[in-house]
């Protein structure tokens, strides 16, 4: 899917998650007649997305007579309540596509069954596109998005600045210096994407985060935020962050995107694959695909995206099975990265793709997710530590005391933790 804004997805997938998350556990799931399995998708408005899947769809259909896909796309912005209308009607459809973090809230929630497909399948596909709650896979997606720095490589020669490669990445202290030294001929020579706004600022900056040392939560219990989200290595990253728009450095003036790196009113661009086609059209050669910056403790970006689930209410589950089984051909997944500039989740359907495979001039995407990915937290309250990560990081961005209020925000994770009774953890 191509993205004009990350948050304008991932919104609707986390309030749904939220509402879902206080409903009853059952579901009849929706159908028409012996054999057809109901589809829903939220994709509408995104015709080249939409065609794959009724390629697919087309394919499935005549390739055998049991079982018939019907299909029903909603617009990005309704799709949330569709889904939530549909939960407490009890009428979900077999097959429903959500956003990877947003998934084991559903799965907790009792709307979603294990996908069930074979594993030599899901240990084909890239792992931050398989969902996972539990050790059990509820969903797998098609393609992931991935972060870059863009730069352009006579920006940085001209500036005496090294080139980070993939196996010498910067680190933090080469990166500190390099925007120093771009301060002097642009007046924001850094564009973090802060005039953003939901999802995006845990999938970006999480991850920066995490090579500091620090995380959105202790992933090893899954109960508590204490230690990961305000010990010593967050409050590191936190006032490194708060000094960055302080600095100057960087802002939050916008616009979202990608526009002012095109326009080359900012030289260096934290920014996602779904950007990457118009950059490289407008800056050609000349452009840079570069790695996360090395934080400390290895560089990361963020992972996990749209992916499919089957309805724990479904009645032809071994239909909607046969039928995502079917849709994971690669060519299928080389169809979707090349309409809509993602990466493809298997090897083979990138070294097919026109933007990913070996030579192709976006190949370095596909290599940074396949190294430096790092899925957010797969817990249910995700929703809840998402929304209080971007408001105390958004809050330290704006000049707040850092240790002060990482420990609220802590406190707020913790406390709907608790009134969950850990969330099955």
């Amino acid at each position: 899917m191509k993205r004009k804004s990350l948050s304008m997805l991932a919104a609707a997938g986390l309030s749904a998650a939220l509402v879902l998350s206080g409903c009853g556990r059952a579901s009849d799931s929706s159908s028409g007649g012996s054999g057809e399995i109901t589809m829903w998708t939220h994709s509408a408005g995104n015709p080249g997305e939409l065609a794959v899947y009724q390629q697919i769809i087309s394919d499935f259909n005549a390739s055998q007579s049991k079982y018939k896909i019907v299909q029903q796309n909603f617009p990005q912005g309704s799709y949330n309540e569709a889904i939530t209308s549909a939960a407490a009607a009890r009428k979900l459809p077999c097959l429903l596509d959500m956003d990877g973090p947003v998934m084991p809230n559903w799965a907790w929630a009792g709307y979603l069954q294990p996908l069930g497909l074979p594993d030599d399948l899901i240990g084909s596909l890239l792992p931050t596109t398989v969902g996972r709650y539990k050790d059990t896979v509820y969903s797998a997606g098609y393609w992931d998005a991935a972060l870059s720095i863009l730069a352009r490589k006579s920006v940085l020669a001209k500036n005496n600045i090294r080139i980070p490669t993939v196996d010498e990445p910067w680190t933090l202290d080469e990166f500190d210096a390099a925007v120093a030294t771009l301060k002097s001929s642009y007046r924001t020579p850094l564009d973090l994407g802060a005039a953003d706004k939901g999802e995006w600022w845990s999938y970006a900056y999480s991850p920066m985060l995490q090579s500091t040392g620090g995380d959105l939560i202790d992933r090893g219990t899954m109960k508590s935020a204490d230690g990961a989200l305000n010990g010593p290595d967050a409050v590191k990253f936190f006032t490194w962050f708060q000094q960055a728009f302080r600095n100057g450095w960087a802002d939050n003036a916008g616009p979202v995107g990608n526009q002012r790196f095109i326009d080359d009113k900012v030289a260096l661009s934290y920014t996602g694959v779904w950007n990457a086609k118009d950059a490289l059209q407008s800056v050609g050669d000349d452009l840079l695909i570069l790695p996360p910056v090395d934080f400390g403790k290895g560089p990361k970006i963020g992972g996990g995206s749209w992916q499919w689930g089957i309805s724990a209410g479904c009645k032809n589950a071994d239909g909607a099975r046969a039928y995502l089984k079917f849709s994971f051909q690669d060519k299928y997944l080389t169809a979707f990265a090349d309409s809509q500039v993602v990466i493809p989740a298997t090897a083979a359907a990138a070294k097919a793709s026109k933007y990913f495979g070996d030579a192709a001039a976006l190949r370095q995407f596909a290599v940074l997710s396949q190294k430096f990915a790092l899925a957010r937290p797969a817990t249910p309250g995700y929703p809840v530590i998402s929304s209080t990560f971007e408001k105390a990081a958004k809050d330290i961005m704006s000049g707040a005391e850092v240790k002060s209020t990482l420990d609220t925000a802590v406190k707020a994770i913790d406390t709907d933790i608790s009134s969950q009774n850990g969330y099955g953890f």
